[in-house]
């Protein structure tokens, strides 16, 4: 195919360099500008009009830079040659030229773009079909490995199901309960766990808690976290759908109970009645093995208790667990919480990772809570991470380009440094500190419940409050209603109403004229 790829003088050379590793015979335009993304179709076609050494009866496909604001439509009636955009940055043209006779490329929509809601589309649509399979689903069924918590089936040969608990749930008001569970559901959760308080017998309030959360989440699998066997008895007869947990100094007094209602549980190897906590990998996988038995007549889903870093041993639990899980068969519960509150780094990248290994071992739950602020977005991460991981294992391949990802805050591709020798004087920017009012008003910025929230203010008098969920709307609304008066101040509220975005995007808290990022720690 015979390929016209139109650039700016700036990336000629990794335009060039990409190119030349293509099958593809392509031709390059460069246009009389600097930088790719000052072109516009109108100067685009007067410039191939201009050249007379261009034939452009030879091209099969014209290629415009993704980064066009306008797109290619006009290219291609004034021509009459197909007329696309390519990817944003010039170093993905390799890839698009690789896919081109298999790519349906887009006049408006950037090519990398593409590429990604396709393999995304792709990706969901296989998990789709896989979940709504209700005959393999029920073949799946009829192994050890696989159970049913509720209507959800859990279990290895499943995606791993997401465990939000709802922490200290019976300290919580009614509106505070069914706000977190439908957030951690609106999040990706698959099942949702009522957290109770440690050392304290609250099970009158388990009825309504129970009732409320399942009339607000229909479907969604209920289960209560807690040791007590008068609060589990409750639940169970409230109608939860899986308990958290048996161990050897509960499960006698609840097992019949568990037996009739058909309900699954989550064992550990411990017995907290008699203060017993195992110490090595076999204590731990030899007292579980023994609960199991002890616990015939219903599905348990065994929990060796993932160590926090520095704590016993995160390497030991996770060593337990993967030799238990070569000696039974049945779901394993992995419980990611215990590590990401106990670490003070960012959790996106550690719930990946711990999702990986979660995989490998054959976990079939992965249970957090979301108590500190830097785990905060973790049963979304979790939930992603998941899915990433059901897709590496049915490929085959690594958890890298399969459509969906969890990289936030850096880029998948390092991409190409395209450097501008600047003929023009360099002036070191001062910071000026001086406050000058705007006549037009001021503005208090929040970040609350999913939106942006802008209160205008004049002579210190609330006028007006505009909500939203990204910075453009929000400010285009401010100009449209004349609310500032000067550049200064519509600079200063550009970038506070960006940060807030950004802070809406990462769950960053937001403080307006408070930096958002900052270096944790400097070697130097």
């Amino acid at each position: 195919m015979k390929v016209l790829i139109i650039t700016g003088k700036l990336a000629t050379q990794v335009v060039k360099k990409v190119s030349a590793r293509s099958k593809q015979n392509v031709k390059i335009h460069v246009a009389n500008t600097p930088i790719a993304a000052f072109l516009t179709p109108k100067k685009i076609i007067n410039e191939l009009n201009s050249r007379i050494d261009l034939n452009l009866d030879d091209i099969d496909i014209i290629i415009i830079p993704g980064l066009i604001r306008k797109d290619a439509t006009y290219i291609q009636e004034k021509t009459g040659i197909p007329s696309f955009k390519g990817p944003t940055d010039a170093a993905d043209l390799d890839i698009v030229l690789d896919l081109l006779e298999e790519l349906e490329l887009s006049p408006k929509t950037s090519a990398d773009k593409l590429i990604e809601e396709e393999q995304r589309r792709k990706a969901l649509e296989f998990i789709e079909n896989f979940e709504k399979d209700e005959t393999l689903i029920k073949k799946l069924l009829k192994k050890d490995e696989n159970i049913l918590v509720g209507q959800l089936p859990v279990g290895e040969d499943f995606p791993m199901r997401v465990l939000a608990e709802i922490a200290n749930a019976p300290l919580l008001s009614k509106d505070e309960l069914i706000k977190r569970a439908e957030y951690f559901v609106k999040s990706g959760a698959d099942m949702v766990d009522l957290g109770m308080v440690a050392g304290e017998n609250l099970s009158s309030k388990i009825p309504r808690m129970v009732s409320l959360v399942k009339e607000h989440l229909g479907d969604i699998p209920l289960s209560i976290d807690s040791l007590n066997p008068r609060e589990i008895e409750v639940a169970v007869n409230c109608g939860v759908d899986m308990v958290l947990s048996l161990d050897h100094g509960n499960y006698e007094e609840l097992l019949p109970l568990l037996k009739e209602k058909e309900i699954p549980a989550v064992i550990l190897p411990t017995d907290y009645k008699r203060g017993w906590v195992p110490e090595t990998v076999e204590e731990r996988i030899d007292s579980l093995i023994d609960l199991k038995k002890k616990c015939k007549g219903i599905d348990v889903i065994a929990d060796l208790i993932l160590d926090p870093l520095n704590s016993s041993s995160i390497v030991e639990s996770i060593r337990a667990m993967g030799d238990f899980y070569h000696k039974e068969k049945c779901p394993l519960f992995f419980g990611i919480g215990n590590v990401t509150e106990l670490l003070d780094t960012d959790s996106v990248g550690v719930n990946a990772l711990l999702s990986g290994i979660s995989m490998e071992l054959g976990a079939s739950i992965l249970f957090t809570p979301e108590e500190s602020g830097k785990t905060k977005g973790s049963v979304y991460e979790l939930a992603v991470s998941s899915k990433m991981m059901f897709l590496a294992k049915n490929r085959d391949s690594v958890p890298k380009d399969l459509g969906i990802n969890l990289v936030f805050f850096k880029d998948k591709r390092k991409g190409e440094k395209i450097r501008e020798n600047l003929m023009v004087p360099v002036i070191k920017a001062i910071e000026d500190n001086k406050f000058r009012q705007d006549p037009a008003g001021s503005f208090k910025i929040m970040v609350d419940d999913g939106q942006i929230k802008v209160v205008h203010y004049l002579d210190t008098e609330p006028t007006l409050a505009l909500i939203g969920e990204n910075a453009k709307i929000l400010y285009e609304n401010i100009l449209g209603r004349n609310l500032v008066s000067n550049l200064e101040h519509a600079a200063y509220l550009g970038s506070e109403l960006q940060k807030a975005e950004i802070a809406l995007i990462t769950g960053k808290n937001y403080t307006q004229d408070f930096e958002l990022f900052k270096k944790p720690f400097l070697l130097y």
